[in-house]
């Protein structure tokens, strides 16, 4: 039976980096698959950052094996993407039967004129059809960030499986309900997963435990209700800075990970659900 565990997810990229530029208090040196063990999480998304990895990844991927589930970007931070990036991360998976889909990160940070998107609706349909590997159909998951809820993205959003939602600035996750309803009405075919940062990176300042706890509790929340498939937490990069928000999440997700999701109460000590009151 499912647990609240298998349906966690750590959202990496190469060690250090987030180092510069974010205002973090210390350079990071946490690997991917360190941070999925510190965390406590069996699950990894793995974000091609500045070009790196660069492919093949077929080396880099090794330490992913013992992993439940893994999913690689076909488009990395800023929207970045090529033919050839993508065809190395479908030839990945037909070595690797853990890797169940492929993430577009950053895809509707593009220019109006081309749709706010990384890749044309013809070709995003066309991905999809390839994502086809010794039989098994690959997830395609997409970021959407709540400041992005109004552009004209529904039909890319028919296209994909997943869909997951970030809210960049922290002050801004008293809204958190309200964009998740919008998300729900943008996307009713996708699952709905919700991402988490371990740093607010649209202020360069860390996350308060408060803030943390509202959104990971609310989260579970939906997540027992069906109504989100997950839950992401970002990221790797800051997970090694003795960050009082890191080492909440931490025993957080210990606490909660065992429980099975047919249930609709958890035991252990959970923490009461945050409210919008504590947030402003």
């Amino acid at each position: 039976m499912a647990t609240v565990g298998d349906k966690f997810w750590l959202f990496a990229c190469e060690a250090g980096g987030d180092n510069e530029g974010w205002g973090l208090p210390a350079p990071s040196r946490m690997t991917p698959a360190e941070g999925c063990f510190y965390l406590g999480l069996d699950n990894l998304i793995m974000i091609q950052w500045e070009g790196q990895p660069a492919p093949p990844f077929h080396q880099y991927a090794i330490p992913f094996r013992p992993l439940d589930r893994v999913v690689w970007s076909v488009v990395g931070s800023g929207g970045q993407t090529t033919e050839t990036e993508r065809g190395h991360v479908i030839d990945l998976a037909g070595s690797m039967p853990n890797i169940t889909g492929v993430m577009m990160d950053d895809f509707f940070n593009g220019l109006p004129e081309r749709g706010h998107a990384a890749l044309k609706e013809d070709s995003l349909v066309e991905l999809k059809r390839e994502l086809v590997v010794d039989g098994r159909a690959l997830d395609l998951w997409v970021v959407i960030y709540t400041h992005q809820l109004d552009l004209p993205v529904a039909n890319y959003l028919d296209t994909c499986d997943y869909v997951s939602l970030w809210t960049w600035h922290s002050r801004d996750l008293i809204d958190l309900d309200d964009n998740l309803r919008k998300l729900e009405g943008l996307a009713p075919s996708c699952r709905k997963v919700l991402g988490i940062y371990l740093w607010d990176y649209g202020e360069k300042l860390p996350i308060s435990v408060d803030q943390m706890r509202f959104q990971c509790e609310k989260g579970l929340d939906w997540l027992t209700s069906g109504r989100i498939d997950g839950m992401i937490f970002l990221a790797n990069t800051v997970a090694d800075l003795d960050l009082d928000a890191v080492e909440w999440t931490r025993d957080w997700i210990a606490e909660v990970k065992s429980t099975t999701l047919d249930r609709r109460s958890f035991t252990g000590g959970r923490a009461d659900t945050g409210t919008r009151s504590e947030l402003q």
